[in-house]
């Protein structure tokens, strides 16, 4: 694997994910689906499809960063941060899942968006994969959030 940087913060953001179905079972499957978007992302690194890894890379982490905020609102983020600092607080293991991730998903931004101008920046490469990329994380992301949505109220 070329690039095991991108592939351990895309790795490292699996097992966030797959931590958080565990602290926040309610959302088990939810938390799950999540995470295997960058599985997908590890998976085109193993088979040498650089520059799909890189856009998606760059993609899918700011369409979940963009959709935590529009959730949660800064406020919330914040709230999120205040209770990650503080490991007494029952929600301590969630929202400092939550924290772990937005930070892996701004690095995983940046190095996506360094190795793709190092890589592919005078390919004329840019716009197809870009298009391409965010059309499927969209797709997946709506998807999520359309279930979400509909998922039925706990009953208590």
């Amino acid at each position: 694997m070329v690039h095991r940087g991108i592939a351990t913060i895309a790795s490292a953001l699996v097992v966030c994910f797959l931590l958080l179905s565990r602290f926040d079972g309610q959302f088990f499957l939810f938390h799950f689906y999540e995470s295997l978007i960058y599985l997908a992302i590890v998976l085109m690194l193993f088979y040498f499809e650089d520059r799909w890894a890189y856009m998606m890379g760059m993609v899918a982490p700011a369409i979940w960063l963009a959709l935590t905020v529009a959730w949660s609102g800064l406020p919330g983020i914040s709230q999120q941060l205040l209770i990650a600092m503080q490991p007494s607080r029952p929600f301590f293991p969630t929202a400092l899942l939550t924290m772990t991730a937005v930070i892996l998903s701004f690095v995983m931004i940046v190095e996506c968006a360094i190795h793709w101008y190092r890589e592919f920046a005078g390919l004329k490469k840019g716009w197809p994969t870009l298009l391409i990329s965010l059309s499927v994380a969209a797709a997946y992301y709506a998807l999520l959030v359309v279930w979400l949505l509909r998922w039925p109220p706990a009953v208590g």
